[in-house]
């Protein structure tokens, strides 16, 4: 297990995340539009991982993600939530959030598998927030567990990872 916090109140996690150096786990989730979402073969991916597309941190790491993805080359960006789809939707339709995908985890193990599913505290259930960079051959090349939920990703190390 591994420890983050939700207003300075300590939360544990199922699991780690993968290590770098590591395979990803393998992964179906469930788009915006219902289509299964896998991680892409053959390409980079970033793994942008939150609660919820309802809370003001959440909402901002999902536009940054989107302004980064036009200038990450080969490279898709992937925000998962535990929130439905029809959220999902509705948030990136008003946001003109179009250059990333969003994916539910909602009828998912991703949680489990990513070790970054919520045991306990006022989001219990939900993702941890998480940052996971994944290389062209399946290999994990960052992974950062954000200390507190309340606090960004840190975008420049994710990127930084790519290069």
């Amino acid at each position: 297990m591994a420890t983050t916090a939700l207003g300075g109140n300590p939360c544990e996690t199922v699991g780690e995340l993968p290590a770098v150096g590591a395979s990803a786990p393998a992964f179906s989730l469930i788009g915006s539009d219902f289509s299964e979402v896998t991680l892409p073969e053959g390409s980079r991916t970033v793994l942008n991982i939150f609660p919820s597309v309802d809370t003001g941190v959440c909402a901002a790491s999902v536009k940054r993600f989107n302004e980064l993805a036009a200038s990450l080359d080969d490279t898709s960006v992937i925000c998962v939530s535990a929130d439905l789809p029809f959220a999902q939707a509705r948030f990136c339709g008003a946001e003109g959030i179009e250059a990333v995908t969003a994916a539910s985890a909602f009828r998912s193990d991703f949680g489990d598998a990513y070790g970054v599913r919520l045991l306990d505290g006022k989001f219990e259930g939900l993702l941890a927030r998480a940052v996971v960079v994944v290389d062209r051959d399946g290999s994990v090349l960052h992974s950062q567990l954000v200390p507190e939920i309340g606090q960004e990703p840190d975008y420049d190390a994710a990127v930084s990872a790519l290069s």
